[in-house]
């Protein structure tokens, strides 16, 4: 399948942010595109509005419907925690099988799928698997996001190296600008791009950067 997985080191660092930008982008270049959040998590059902979900439907020019928003996020969980907790918590779990056979049967729709994840890389989807194995299963390339907070190039390293070991094709990474940082973005972009082959962009708050480049020739 046509597929990229938008992955993170972290929570809250700008995944959504990302996969919304890649929409409109392939949009704009008149291409077919749709965007997933399988698995989200602090999901309020009775307020959609202002969710990851919804921001992804509106960027596809889609209705915040019900059956939308199951077709984007099948397994919505209210607590924000990791999906396994928040899961728990409902006497519910992920079923890894599953979630990887929605994402491969909206694969096989014509276009570009851009799968965004849930956490970082290593955070557990279930008892058993991470969203490390669900890429890795994929086998669909992957957009790593990361910040520009400090301890932020630790963090993106590791995830950087847990996707080289299981021989997941890092495209590139995107440094999505962190409120508070302790040297301009450009700065840890400059580090990034010494440990690692894949092209390392900088995302700014304040302005529009194209990331589509990034994608190659997908």
């Amino acid at each position: 399948m046509t597929a990229v997985f938008v992955t993170s080191s972290g929570t809250g660092i700008g995944k959504t942010f990302v996969t919304v930008k890649l929409v409109e982008e392939l949009k704009a270049a008149g291409r077919n595109v749709q965007a997933l959040k399988p698995v989200a998590s602090g999901f309020d059902a009775a307020r959609p509005e202002g969710s990851d979900t919804e921001l992804l439907l509106r960027a596809q020019g889609l209705e915040v419907t019900a059956a939308n928003v199951e077709r984007v996020s099948p397994w919505r969980f209210a607590a924000p925690l990791s999906p396994d907790m928040a899961a728990a918590r409902e006497g519910r779990s992920v079923p890894f099988d599953a979630l990887v056979a929605h994402c491969r049967d909206a694969g096989k729709r014509a276009g570009t799928t851009l799968i965004e994840g849930v956490g970082g890389v290593m955070v557990p989807l279930c008892a058993e698997h991470t969203v490390l194995d669900w890429i890795e299963t994929l086998a669909a390339p992957a957009l790593l996001v990361v910040g520009s907070y400090l301890g932020a190039l630790s963090h993106s390293l590791t995830a950087a190296e847990a996707l080289d070991r299981r021989g997941v094709r890092l495209l590139a990474i995107v440094v999505s600008e962190s409120p508070e940082q302790p040297v301009p973005a450009a700065e840890t972009a400059a580090t990034l791009a010494r440990f690692v082959a894949a092209p390392v962009q900088v995302l700014p708050r304040a302005a529009s950067v194209p990331l589509l480049p990034l994608l190659g020739s997908l």
